[in-house]
């Protein structure tokens, strides 16, 4: 029998941005074949939910500290909406008004969680894709005289992964065998950062990045046409709509051509995000752990690597962020709200 006891956190934060980071690798029990040790990040512990809390904050604090971002500056980005309900998190605990383009496709409660946060959401046309939020907050900036934080080109979101995510996966896993990280990407922040660390300290540890089978980008083998800011041209032809939301925009982010171009993946899988969802579905369901549509599509691609994973490897699955950021969306269509025949029974029993 396990007692739990806590001292608490030993220390006082003078702000909430004080909490981001630190979030635990977490054995799974019930998930993937019995040969393997299938662990996963479960990025949901940050303040404000999910993995982008981490490069929110740093692409503020990189552009305080050079000066590019001044006091009461209005900050504007294009997001499909974690990085900036990130944003609005930092931006309201530092003072800086926050202005947010977002395609009309993303959730409902990612809108809201922003507005309630303070910020301003600007929605963009959901033909206008990816590309189509990006230019309106490009635009804003120029003639506003805005901070574009310009998530998919900063070199603040990598380098937040390489000082924070990639030292506490070695940090936990010192002393122990980590065969395979796995994870998908969105700028490629995540995986670029924390693959620099790996590379370094845990050469013998295979990457293995996913992408969604019906935009296989990196797959594809053709490259992103760019402007001479590192901008995208315009949408990348293999692209094409699907199901997880916060993967693959519709063109190859800058931060990620460093993970291309220094092969710092092994592999590149392709993943049926509907079948995500049911996955994540099985890991609330079955280990208690809630998260979306990106992380039951990552724990899937990991699961069929562990399917011909020599015995005894070890898996390391990053979980980008909550569940409950997609009640609005098909991962929670099949839930129902009123009760089901079985727990009518159940309330009727005790009439």
């Amino acid at each position: 029998m396990t007692i739990y006891s806590t001292t608490g956190r030993g220390a006082l934060y003078n702000s909430i941005v004080e909490t981001v980071g630190d979030t635990p690798c977490v054995k799974l029990n019930r998930t993937g074949p019995p040969h393997v040790s299938m662990y996963v990040k479960v990025e949901s512990f940050n303040p404000l939910a999910s993995v982008k809390d981490r490069l929110a904050l740093n692409i503020i604090e990189a552009a305080e500290r050079d000066g590019t971002l001044t006091p009461g500056q209005t900050v504007v980005e294009a997001t499909s909406g974690n990085t900036g309900i990130g944003l609005a998190m930092v931006c309201a605990a530092k003072g800086y008004p926050l202005v947010i383009t977002m395609a009309e496709s993303f959730s409902i409660e990612r809108r809201r969680l922003m507005r309630f946060l303070g910020a301003k959401v600007v929605l963009t046309p959901k033909e206008e894709r990816g590309i189509g939020m990006y230019n309106t907050a490009k635009k804003l900036a120029e003639d506003n005289g805005w901070f574009f934080a310009r998530q998919f080109e900063n070199a603040a979101n990598a380098d937040i992964h390489e000082s924070t995510t990639g030292r506490e996966i070695v940090a936990d896993f010192k002393g122990t065998a980590l065969d395979y990280w796995v994870t998908g990407y969105g700028t490629g922040g995540t995986v670029t950062g924390v693959a620099r660390v790996l590379r370094s300290e845990r050469p013998d540890c295979k990457i293995v990045l996913s992408e969604p089978h019906n935009a296989t980008l990196i797959g594809s083998g053709v490259a992103q046409e760019r402007n001479t800011d590192d901008s995208p041209t315009g949408s990348h032809p293999a692209w094409e709509p699907h199901v997880i939301q916060g993967w693959t925009p519709d063109f190859i982010p800058k931060v990620l051509q460093e993970g291309i171009d220094r092969s710092f993946f092994d592999e590149v899988r392709p993943v049926d995000g509907t079948k995500g969802m049911a996955i994540a579905q099985h890991l609330a369901a079955n280990e208690g752990i809630l998260t979306g549509v990106s992380g039951g599509s990552t724990l899937l691609t990991a699961i069929e690597v562990a399917e011909s994973a020599p015995e005894g490897s070890v898996i390391l699955v990053m979980l980008p962020d909550t569940g409950e950021r997609y009640l609005s969306t098909p991962l929670f269509e099949a839930i129902p709200a009123e009760m089901n025949d079985e727990e009518l029974a159940l309330f009727a029993s005790t009439r």
